[in-house]
């Protein structure tokens, strides 16, 4: 097996980096939150790959990330309540649930939701831009194994990946998550952003919201 490149976040690299997910390649890059494993979120090709390097079933989905709101809409459908709340909280260490539109069912296991976000990292964003296309963003580690804080960890769990960029190490916690596809707001997962700051922002827009658990 080729041994993945190791690049430090620099604009050539970045640049590199964006040249492999068009290429169809799998990258792994810093968020505002851990590592991520990424490659286009329209090619199924890579998007295949990617989920037998992580090992991870199919039926299961993977969220992406994308560069700003203009991407966002591209992809995604919502409502004014929704775009209040994407308004409040990206870019950051949110990922937020939301209708699909002009993605491939293999990211979602064949769902009609996806989660989204728009990490607040300068290598991230750049890298997105550069590309062209949403980025896959799932946590760089096997199912079912702790996320990896630095390259090294990466490619213990994962050395079938073509590029790394990196930026030290990254300790998490993992991004929280909101689910906005249904009646009420659901707050899926706790993460980096505090549950209460979100609780607020959603009884202001909503008058309510779920927790689960």
């Amino acid at each position: 097996m080729k041994e993945p490149l190791i690049l430090g976040c620099t604009a050539e690299a970045i640049k590199k980096a964006a040249e492999i997910i068009g290429g169809g390649g799998l990258v792994v890059y810093p968020t505002d939150t851990l590592y991520g494993l990424g490659c286009s979120a329209l090619d199924e090709g890579a998007i295949k790959r990617l989920y037998a390097v992580k090992r991870r079933d199919l039926s299961k989905p993977v969220s992406i990330a994308v560069c700003d709101l203009r991407m966002l809409r591209r992809y995604t459908s919502f409502d004014e309540k929704a775009m209040q709340v994407l308004e409040r909280f990206l870019p950051g260490p949110v990922t937020i649930i939301l209708q699909k539109k002009g993605l491939p069912d293999l990211l979602t296991g064949g769902g009609r939701t996806i989660g989204i976000r728009i990490p607040e990292n300068r290598a991230a964003l750049r890298l997105i831009m550069n590309a062209g296309v949403p980025v896959v963003s799932t946590s760089a580690n096997v199912s079912g194994r702790e996320p990896p804080e630095t390259p090294e960890e990466v490619l213990e769990q994962i050395p079938g990946v073509d590029l790394i960029l990196d930026a030290g190490r990254l300790e998490g916690p993992p991004s929280t998550v909101i689910d906005l596809t249904t009646e009420k707001p659901r707050i899926l997962r706790e993460g980096r952003k505090p549950s209460w700051e979100i609780a607020v922002v959603l009884e202001e827009i909503y008058g309510g919201f779920e927790k689960r658990g």
